[in-house]
């Protein structure tokens, strides 16, 4: 029985380091996981990833590597978010083919789906209506990948597979004032205010919007989950060479709510306003999870937990 060697692309980022944690918590020796960071391995290049490949020659990949962004990212740098994430997905969806391997997990997002698909969301969403304008090119570049899994098990017969996650959030997240998802820029807001002592805080939009939101080490634990999964047993669940399933936390809230959530984690006390001349982005995103959730698989970590650790990461690793 051979050794397995698993890559995961984007080991260093929120995503990929809870894939890790997620494979050495069910025994697999670290030195089986191979972890190459930015500034080792520079995934638009496609020498140096066929490179990589040829000379590790890993079983499995999972695919966490991507630019990633809130709103204000995704509309202030829309050529960066397609240009970066078809490079690498070609880049290592092609590789891992090249170089023999036959199993890879893409993790892409709920902004493939339409902007205004029927909710809860089901896998059979995908490309049925027009994306969400604010971060169309990144929706774009992730469908790509999923297409690239769908066509090299096509064509080749391998076991690509992709997972959809919704939002995520937890230990590793980026905390930028600016870029940020929705979770880690709201802690850092309310931190911030509350050590200035502000009286209130804005938030974007009306606040009516509703998100799901998913620990990310149950998303890391879905990806094992999923990857694991006798190949049957997968493709019984899902329709004939469709890669990608959901993994969600199967409830949804609104921003304000979520917002709220935040300030309570954080220990803020003041006043939560809404800006209303900023962007809402899509009104709805919630999940279908069900196929997965009868595969066996269901989110273990509720929203106030969850946060409660994100900003005690926020304050090791941030402040």
């Amino acid at each position: 029985m051979k050794t397995e060697k698993y890559f995961v692309a984007g080991h260093n980022g929120m995503v990929g380091s809870a894939i890790v944690r997620a494979l050495l918590a069910q025994g697999v020796p670290s030195e089986q996981i191979v972890r190459r960071s930015r500034t080792e391995l520079d995934l638009c290049n496609q020498k140096a990833v066929q490179d990589f490949f040829a000379n590790e020659r890993p079983t499995q990949v999972y695919m966490a590597a991507a630019k990633v962004g809130g709103i204000h990212a995704n509309n202030t740098y829309p050529a960066d978010f397609i240009y970066d994430n078809l490079m690498v997905q070609a880049n290592v969806i092609h590789a891992a083919h090249t170089h023999g391997v036959q199993k890879l997990l893409f993790l892409g997002s709920s902004c493939i789906y339409p902007r205004l698909a029927a909710q809860p969301m089901t896998e059979d969403a995908l490309m049925s209506g027009l994306l969400e304008p604010t971060n169309e090119p990144y929706g774009v570049a992730k469908i790509a990948g999923i297409k690239l899994c769908e066509s090299y098990n096509r064509q080749y017969g391998r076991d690509y597979r992709s997972v959809m996650p919704t939002n995520l959030y937890g230990p590793g997240d980026n905390y930028h004032p600016e870029n940020s998802h929705v979770i880690p820029a709201l802690i850092r807001r309310f931190h911030e205010a509350k050590v200035r002592g502000a009286p209130e805080v804005a938030i974007w939009g009306t606040g009516t919007p509703r998100r799901e939101f998913l620990y990310v080490d149950d998303m890391a634990a879905a990806s094992v989950f999923v990857m694991q999964l006798p190949l049957a047993t997968y493709q019984a669940h899902t329709k004939p060479m469709q890669s990608h399933i959901n993994v969600g936390s199967g409830s949804d809230v609104t921003i304000a709510e979520v917002a709220h959530a935040v300030s309570q984690a954080v220990g803020y006390t003041g006043a939560v306003t809404f800006d209303t001349t900023k962007p809402d982005g899509a009104p709805r995103k919630w999940m279908d999870s069900s196929k997965l959730n009868a595969l066996g698989w269901s989110a273990k970590t509720d929203l106030p937990q969850g946060l409660s650790i994100a900003f005690q990461d926020f304050l090791k690793r941030v402040l």
